[in-house]
């Protein structure tokens, strides 16, 4: 493909201690960064658009546009059966998207790495293919009070009937998983835990390896959402000793429509498939079939080809900025913002307050996702009120109600930061909110 490669860069991670990466480059250059996603152009409402909705999706950089479209325009023919030679670069370009996802979350290869729609789906993969095989007969799942939707639901549904329990971890009054409380589920021996990394509405980084390390000594599989973390943080699945681990293209400055699986090769080998049809297959006669390779034996039919090659262009877009350097301009905004929204009168924050230091343990952690109510008014009231001024927010449940309910509340307003972010967008966040409260109450 004729468009810009990120050079390889070296992916040093979190030590065992779970520390945020230090070294970072004095070369990232927010204003030049912005130049390079064209939507930021915009103006809405007659002011200059403010993001601030990025825990619920990303925008795209012209390179990943570009990626898409150049497939498209240059490559586009079915992949893995066509013996001429457009199939074959398709194919190629595709096995390589597979190969750059590899590399930049430390899987020990491509065949680990399984395409999907997005994350909601790679959990369901997981629940209906490892789940379905050790949950028939009972056992216990265990989720923490701060999951999304997408890691609940599924374990619901098969858990009605006699296959499973679903246990809680409860949380601090801090917003953090309590880490006693887990000891006691894990004692429970559950099969399977299934964690956030980054919550969706509290902004609270969870210990994943030391969660990890638990849930193995009871002799419990883990799986991971990773949907908020592989954005902002360092991914290693090998020192997270992590059994399963899912993400979105779209909230990582990817593509809609594709998302990945990670698994370990023991349990992916071992599974059986989750779709069934096309190309998943290597053999098919009357009576039965015989699986494909994997990651293949995994993604039936024909998948979103032109948006996984986009994915992979999206990696090493993330990997030639550094991921040391986005998580310290997110640290910054962190330290910038707590303050001035702790500030606005009215407004209670929800989740860790403490600021970030530059090195922590990774429990204390927070990510720049920040959740509020503001006096009386409504998140969706509050979030049109900032949209008039140009400035995008979420309001609502956030796909969270367990969790806003243990709160006690039944929605919230929230904004959420990308490596695009300025800090005179949070001053603008800020002051539009102080106009708010003075506007609806």
């Amino acid at each position: 493909m004729n468009v810009r490669r990120a050079p390889h860069r070296s992916r040093r991670s979190r030590d065992d201690a779970g520390r945020a990466p230090r070294g970072v480059a004095a070369g990232f250059d927010v204003a030049a960064l912005r130049g390079q996603f064209p939507i930021l152009a915009r103006t809405m409402r007659g002011a200059p658009l403010a993001y601030l909705d990025n825990a619920s999706t990303s925008q795209k950089p012209q390179l990943v546009i570009d990626a898409e479209a150049h497939f498209y325009e240059t490559l586009n023919a079915n992949i893995h059966r066509g013996v001429y030679e457009l199939s074959e670069q398709a194919t190629a370009a595709y096995v390589g998207a597979h190969e750059a996802v590899a590399r930049f979350i430390g899987a020990e290869g491509p065949e680990e790495i399984i395409f999907t729609r997005n994350a909601t789906e790679g959990i369901n993969l997981i629940v209906w293919t490892w789940g379905l095989a050790h949950l028939q007969t009972g056992g216990r799942v265990l989720l923490t009070a701060m999951e999304h939707h997408s890691n609940i639901v599924p374990w619901q549904t098969i858990a009605r009937g006699d296959h499973a329990t679903i246990d809680w971890v409860e949380l601090t009054p801090d917003g953090e998983l309590d880490l006693d409380d887990l000891d006691r589920k894990l004692a429970l021996k559950p099969k399977i835990v299934s964690v956030t990394h980054v919550s969706n509405v509290l902004g609270t980084v969870n210990p994943i390896a030391e969660i990890t390390r638990r849930a193995h000594a009871v002799g419990a599989v883990v799986v991971v959402d990773a949907a908020q973390s592989v954005s902002r943080l360092l991914v290693n699945v090998q020192e997270l000793d992590v059994d399963f681990l899912v993400f979105s293209g779209h909230k990582m400055y990817g593509p809609t429509g594709v998302g990945v699986v990670y698994g370990k090769r023991k349990h992916l080998d071992a599974m059986g498939p989750f779709l069934t049809g096309g190309d998943m297959v290597k053999t098919v006669t009357r009576q039965r079939a015989t699986w494909n390779d994997l990651p293949w034996k995994f993604e039936a039919g024909t998948p979103n080809i032109a948006g996984g090659v986009a994915l992979g262009e999206t990696v090493r877009f993330l990997e030639d900025i550094g991921m040391e350097n986005i998580w310290a301009h997110e640290r910054e905004l962190v330290n910038y913002a707590l303050p001035k929204l702790q500030a606005v009168p009215g407004l209670r924050l929800i989740g860790p307050i403490s600021p970030i230091s530059p090195i922590g343990p990774i429990g204390s952690l927070r990510a720049g996702v920040f959740s509020f109510v503001l006096d009386s008014i409504h998140s969706h009231d509050l979030a049109s009120f900032l949209d008039e001024r140009g400035i995008a927010i979420r309001g609502g449940h956030h796909c969270a109600q367990p969790l806003l309910a243990t709160l006690g509340l039944t929605e919230c307003a929230r904004a959420s930061v990308g490596v695009y972010t300025t800090p005179e967008e949070v001053d603008q966040l800020v002051s539009a909110l102080d106009d708010a409260r003075k506007a609806l109450t």
